[in-house]
């Protein structure tokens, strides 16, 4: 899964795809590199970012749909929200997935959207209102929390009328976790796997905090090798999907990884 920010806040890239010219210079480039999906933001979730509203966030992303489904775009379009009215224009337009970091808690209605168009459905784990997903304290136990908070997420789903086959889950690396929890998720990813065997499990890793604490790096776009080593481990252990910045590295580090017998 390609990322495509349409924002000029986001923690890794802000700014460099939040002209629409530049945008579709950078989904077409992540097509041209391997993208299997292609996920398209347009409200940034970094630390200390702000919401905004339906209206910008719908200005911002549905003309680069639109263009990439009317060049004839045959690679899945996901839009990443967790707003209900973004996600239904995005899924007129020719969007397939909607990608909730919220695992519903901000906007259940986004189920009912999903269910609607037969779109699929990423849900995320994640604590806290929107500004205050990045500055939860640390729970003690990381696994029990993420069942518990994937269960309550895929019920309401399911209740709201989203087909089983159509749910994909994400353990939500980076969002209130410690450095030493993100690493057990990727390393442990097969503990919270085997709890949810019929559903997918996506690890987006990429260039995130804890790879630039345990590197010493404070630069985002300087973590490219940490996250090609965090995106072969979350691989190995399960992971169906890997949501990405850099696709051409990340589809060559699988593929050697894959070469050396890491990975089957």
């Amino acid at each position: 899964m390609g990322i495509v920010n349409t924002t000029p806040d986001s923690f890794s890239d802000g700014g460099q795809a939040f002209a629409f010219d530049d945008a579709i210079g950078r989904a077409e480039r992540v097509i041209a590199e391997g993208a299997d999906i292609i996920d398209i933001g347009g409200e940034s979730t970094r630390p200390g970012s702000e919401r905004v509203s339906e209206a910008e966030e719908i200005a911002r992303i549905l003309p680069v749909i639109e263009r990439l489904i009317a060049s004839g775009c045959e690679v899945p379009i996901s839009v990443d929200t967790s707003k209900a009215a973004v996600a239904k224009a995005a899924l007129e337009s020719g969007a397939e997935i909607v990608n909730d970091i919220s695992g519903l808690r901000f906007d259940p209605t986004v189920a009912d959207v999903a269910a609607d168009k037969g779109a699929g459905l990423v849900l995320m784990h994640s604590r806290g209102e929107f500004s205050e997903m990045h500055s939860q304290a640390p729970v003690a136990d990381i696994f029990a929390e993420v069942e518990n908070g994937l269960r309550e997420s895929i019920q309401n789903a399911v209740s709201r009328g989203v087909v089983l086959d159509k749910i994909v889950l994400d353990v939500g690396i980076g969002f209130g976790k410690t450095v030493e929890q993100n690493l057990s998720l990727i390393a442990n990813l097969a503990r919270i796997i085997e709890k949810f065997e019929e559903f997918p499990m996506l690890v987006g890793a990429s260039r995130k905090s804890f790879i630039g604490k345990l590197c010493n790096e404070p630069d985002a776009g300087k973590r490219v090798g940490g996250s090609l080593a965090a995106a072969i481990a979350a691989v190995r252990n399960g992971a169906k999907i890997i949501r990405v910045h850099d696709v051409l590295e990340t589809r060559q580090a699988l593929a050697a990884a894959q070469a050396l017998g890491l990975l089957e």
